[in-house]
């Protein structure tokens, strides 16, 4: 029996038996068979593993973060049914393809509507970890013999564990030297900024509706990802005891801790974002004190950012472009003016 070589991530494993069969085995005990397009499944196998016959063509796809491995792939066609509304991708083909109709709207993870997922011929549903907020709806799932993939690249401690999930899925459709060239181009770009010593503090965060910062907890993989591009991120003591990835701070306290960051990143990905520094203190008129502003050092993410798991390397390159001041170039990132 051979396996499956991962450098980095930890919450899957793929087993490969004589006959093309593959075992997908992840970290929330959920066990894949897949099955090669004309043979049948062994006769015997423990109860809980879920059959997936090949070709998998027919997903309903609930978590965003996995479009873009779809997508770079090739494998759009293998989407029927969107959990994610139009109007909330960011990812051309996405969109592209629920304009077409060939991805149709299906109900969001806790609602979902399960008549399109019946008309079209839904055979694995591929969810966010926020399903398990929903038993009720998992259960549903499976009677209708639509069996639960739980997607969890988010548990990863390294960002580039998050990327390599895509050969979880270059397994499932045959596709492991495709998913390997990609991962490894993503590793490429990230180890040409791993290990720069920038000495550049970075502050990352959102004002929410009512006026409060949002931050990212230290640790975070997008923390992280500042962190191996050479920034020093200017919360790394901050913590709590949520299981969620990011903190409200009042806008004095995010003063006190950030008013003398370096470089002040905008996070665009949840709001519509900012366009200029003169919008961004129009926020709260605190900002205008920040060292950042007054230096025009202040850049907002591309809102696509977080949908963009195949381009750990890539934002990786733009964060320590930012911290290094070669910033001629980049995809994820833009300076406000």
């Amino acid at each position: 029996m051979d396996s499956l070589d991962l450098q980095y991530a930890t919450g899957f494993t793929v087993d490969y038996y004589e006959g093309g069969y593959k075992l997908a085995c992840l970290s929330d005990g959920g066990r894949y068979l897949t099955v090669p397009e004309g043979a049948f499944a062994p006769e015997g196998i423990d109860a809980d593993i879920v059959v997936l016959q090949q070709p998998i063509d027919h997903v309903y796809l609930v978590a965003s973060d996995t479009m873009c491995l779809f997508d770079a792939l090739d494998e759009m066609d293998a989407i029927a049914v969107s959990g994610i509304a139009k109007e909330n991708w960011h990812i051309p083909a996405a969109i592209e393809a629920m304009e077409n109709g060939s991805i149709v709207y299906g109900g969001k993870y806790s609602a979902p509507d399960y008549d399109t997922l019946l008309a079209q011929g839904c055979e694995l549903s591929i969810q966010s970890t926020m399903i398990n907020h929903t038993p009720d709806v998992r259960e549903k799932l499976i009677e209708l013999g639509i069996p639960v993939l739980t997607e969890q690249s988010s548990y990863e401690s390294e960002p580039l564990g998050r990327t390599e999930w895509i050969k979880l899925y270059g397994a499932l459709f045959d596709k492991e030297d495709v998913a390997a060239k990609l991962f490894d181009a993503q590793v490429e770009k990230a180890q040409s900024a791993i290990g720069t010593e920038t000495g550049k503090t970075v502050a990352f965060f959102y004002i929410n509706s009512n006026g409060a910062a949002v931050v990212r907890k230290p640790g975070d993989y997008v923390t992280k990802m500042i962190s191996l591009a050479g920034g020093d991120y200017v919360f790394s003591d901050l913590g709590d005891d949520s299981a969620t990835s990011t903190v409200t701070l009042e806008m004095e306290t995010f003063y006190a801790q950030a008013k003398d960051a370096d470089i002040i990143i905008y996070n665009a990905t949840i709001d519509s974002g900012v366009s200029s520094i003169d919008e961004l203190v129009m926020k709260n008129e605190l900002l205008g004190n920040f060292a950042a502003v007054q230096n025009g050092n202040v850049w907002v993410t591309s809102q696509d950012m977080y949908q963009q798991m195949m381009a750990t390397g890539d934002v990786i390159s733009d964060f320590n472009a930012v911290f290094t001041g070669s910033d001629d170039d980049l995809t994820y990132l833009q300076k406000l003016e």
